[in-house]
């Protein structure tokens, strides 16, 4: 696995409307964990729709290096190995089997375990690792090796893993590369979350499948809620319920895991750029296939609608416990809101998409309740306020958000050349942008966007009639 591509520099001008029906690639959020959970069932698991991004692979990877048989098996021409209705191929219709290896089988990595860009991969599988008699050494890209690992770090080092981390800023520990030792038995905890975050979250409850005794993570704000869906359909013992404190998601150690065959429902988070590119150019009508819809994702829908985006969800069916539908969008004038704080847990990734719906909506609007974004694979606050400042975007900065005086749907000025800062959802999200401006919009490096959408610009191409 390289830590990045040479830069892939890329102008976008306006094309015109959007049209036709595409299918978004799996979600990374349920690919990494089918992966990791399918590791340690006992027994073959079978996964169709895996996200084929440089993320997933990372995880793959790394729990080959630990002992788990994965291999990819190309798609049978018109075996119809997609499932209920998705129309348009993803390019990830292969099927991958895992032999996993049994909770508390995986094995000493003969060396470090290179996580590039993923802090999804990093910081579940060192939850993975923490409950385990084995030591890994977690390395990344320059991206990653500056994202704050501490707050997984810290309930990990309570259950016994013992965890030396590189300095951050500010003689901060926590970040990569660092080194875990696993500890088994480790030690079950009761933790409540300081922050809203899935990820650790997960690695928490990740470590207590190995931990004798009951694991309770207390989570004050609801997150998403794929690992205690796919815990339990891979036969965990697990239970949530909701208490004065919060969410609590109880975990049954020594778990014993069974195979499954999980089909991956289409990222809303990659599906979010084109429900937004599709509100805002004039004439565009997009059919997203099989896109995942569980509650605990569908913040920016939610926003987008109550600025009065024209959102229609076709075929409702559910598919492996997760709510999927068809997502019809049609161009409609956007209108400004103060976006609900208490829908960000639930759009954290795609706030990037939803500045730039605000930048062509009529009047202001105030996105905040989202210091999360300061430490993702960039300071997405600050890249996009950068980034659409300078295509002529009136805004204000805020340490918790944004807000944008939007164009009230005439294309924006544009003509800049954008610092995608090594983000994938900055390069998307300014890709877009420059589809309704007047000058063309340059990112100096779109490589970045291969880590959760390869196809994204082949899917652009054919719903603007540039399709080879």
């Amino acid at each position: 696995m390289t830590h990045h591509a040479p830069s892939q520099p890329l102008t976008i001008e306006a094309r015109g409307p959007l049209v036709g029906r595409i299918a978004v690639p799996g979600d990374k959020s349920i690919s990494h964990r089918s992966l990791m959970l399918s590791a340690l069932a006992v027994g073959e698991s079978r996964i169709e729709g895996l996200l084929e991004g440089e993320d997933v692979l990372a995880t793959a990877a790394a729990l080959r290096a630990m002992g788990a048989t994965i291999v990819k098996e190309p798609a049978v021409a018109g075996g119809g190995g997609r499932a209920m209705g998705t129309a348009a191929p993803r390019g990830e219709d292969a099927v991958w089997r895992v032999h996993g290896v049994g909770v508390g089988g995986l094995m000493q990595p003969a060396q470090a375990l290179d996580m590039g860009n993923s802090g999804t991969s990093t910081r579940l599988l060192m939850g993975l690792v923490a409950s385990h008699p084995i030591t890994a050494t977690f390395t990344g890209d320059a991206s990653l090796s500056g994202r704050p690992m501490g707050r997984v770090i810290e309930p990990l080092a309570r259950m016994g893993a013992d965890i030396t981390a590189s300095p951050g800023s500010e003689g901060k520990g926590g970040r990569l590369p660092l080194m875990l030792r696993g500890l088994c038995p480790a030690v079950p905890i009761e933790y409540t979350l300081p922050v809203a975050s899935a990820q650790v979250k997960s690695a928490i409850l990740l470590a207590g499948l190995n931990t004798p005794g009951v694991t309770r993570v207390i989570e004050p704000v609801a997150t998403r809620d794929h690992s205690e869906r796919m815990l339990a359909g891979f036969g965990a013992t697990i239970t949530v319920e909701d208490s004065p404190a919060g969410k609590v998601i109880a975990i049954h150690g020594e778990a014993e895991l069974k195979p499954q065959h999980i089909v991956v429902p289409g990222d809303p988070s990659s599906a979010a750029f084109w429900l937004v590119a599709a509100s805002v150019v004039p004439g565009s009508d997009v059919v997203v296939a099989n896109v995942g819809l569980n509650p605990t994702r569908t913040g920016l829908i939610a926003a987008l609608r109550m600025m009065g985006a024209d959102i229609v969800e076709l075929d409702p069916r559910v598919v492996g416990g997760e709510p999927v539908a068809d997502l019809r969008v049609r161009h409609a004038p956007l209108s400004a809101i103060e976006v609900p704080p208490d829908l960000a847990p639930s759009m954290i990734d795609e706030y990037p998409a939803l500045f730039v719906a605000a930048a062509f909506a009529a009047g202001r609007t105030v996105a905040r309740g989202a210091h999360e974004l300061r430490v993702k694979e960039s300071d997405r606050i600050a890249a996009m306020a950068a980034a659409l400042g300078a295509c002529g975007v009136p805004l204000e900065e805020h340490e918790d958000g944004m807000t944008v005086t939007g164009s009230s749907g005439e294309a924006i000025p544009g003509g800049a050349t954008i610092a995608s800062l090594l983000d994938h959802r900055i390069a998307m999200s300014m890709t877009v942008a420059g589809l309704h401006a007047r000058r063309p919009v340059t990112i100096d490096d779109v490589a970045p966007v291969a880590t959760s959408y390869p196809t994204f610009f082949t899917s652009l191409d054919a719903l603007t009639g540039r399709a080879a």
